[in-house]
């Protein structure tokens, strides 16, 4: 029976990405503003639900399908998505903190390992050149960019904030050198095909982690740093909603790219707003809270929707069908 299910793509983890967000920023407005906190602890549940189910299906995918998993990780642009895993996992890990303080200890030390290593296997190999141009799109900061910069929220979750102050100056870094290679070739390349212009949306998300690991590694208000980087995350959140048009196309999960980076705004400016009165971040706090429970609440329903009718997986392994694209 295995046979007949299509490959789970590495991908499909960003929805751990916006539930787990979303679910954190319920916890968040459930302290600062006495919001119902059995909200976001039910979205964590459900976020949990979702890794594991990944997490078991991407397992039998190495069992039974190696070749599409091989292929998968061989190929130049759905490699990177692979780096969501250990992601998602210190994310889940974060999520048990309140309930088993060993359980979050083992997924975040394994998740963060996994990460690190991950990040420099891929990194490495790509620096030994050969690379098309076509091939650089935004989920090149995934194994390296949002990495250590969960990395650094995960440490400093578990009580360790000095450890994540290096992970966050690697995930900035490391942000501030690909997106000038990105940028680059968005504006002087042939356009991104309309299969891959969803991924655009991972492109707000490097400010707005690197806002919220910025919360995590530090104490007080907001200082200089913290809003400038929220003033390039609200810019790259307009970038988005510009482009939406054209990259608006039938429902792929692929949307659920935008959702990190809009609950990691809403989140990080609401943690702000709990270290005392600021007039922008106060004001900013709600809307972007209601945005992002807009944002993912819909796609929510329309992932649900396209798995009850069978549209869901894909028919055939993403190694497959974007090889042409990254040709």
């Amino acid at each position: 029976m295995h046979t007949r299910l299509p490959p789970v793509p590495a991908s499909f983890f960003s929805m751990v990405l916006g539930l787990a967000g979303l679910g954190t920023g319920w916890r968040v407005a459930a302290r600062h503003w006495g919001l119902p906190p059995w909200i976001g602890e039910a979205v964590m549940l459900l976020a949990g639900l979702v890794w594991l189910s990944l997490i078991v299906l991407y397992g039998l995918k190495w069992r039974h399908q190696r070749e599409a998993a091989r292929a998968e990780i061989a190929h130049p642009i759905q490699c990177c998505f692979v780096a969501l895993i250990p992601v998602t996992t210190m994310l889940i890990g974060m999520a048990a903190l309140p309930y088993c303080h060993a359980v979050a200890l083992l997924l975040c030390t394994a998740g963060g390992l996994g990460a690190l290593a991950f990040g420099v296997w891929r990194h490495g190999g790509l620096w030994r050149g050969g690379r098309s141009v076509s091939a650089t799109t935004p989920v090149l900061y995934l194994p390296t960019v949002a990495a250590n910069l969960v990395s650094a929220i995960a440490m400093s979750a578990l009580g360790w904030p000095e450890l994540g102050q290096l992970f966050f100056g690697a995930g900035v870094l490391a942000w501030l050198v690909l997106e000038s290679l990105i940028i680059s070739r968005l504006l002087t390349a042939e356009e991104l095909p309309s299969a891959l212009r969803p991924t655009l949306g991972i492109q707000m998300a490097p400010p707005a982690v690197a806002l919220l690991a910025y919360a995590a590694v530090t104490s007080g208000p907001p200082d200089l740093l913290a809003r400038m980087l929220l003033g390039y995350a609200l810019v790259q959140a307009l970038l988005a909603l510009r482009l939406l048009p054209w990259v608006r196309q039938p429902f792929t999960p692929g949307y659920w790219a935008y959702t990190f980076g809009v609950t990691a705004l809403a989140t990080s400016v609401m943690r702000y707003t709990e270290r005392g009165s600021d007039p922008i971040f106060g004001a900013l706090a709600p809307l972007l809270f209601i945005a992002a429970n807009v944002v993912v609440l819909g796609l929510a329903i329309r992932t649900g929707v396209a798995l009850l009718q069978g549209r869901l997986l894909p028919v055939q392994a993403p190694a497959q069908t974007t090889q042409k694209t990254s040709a």
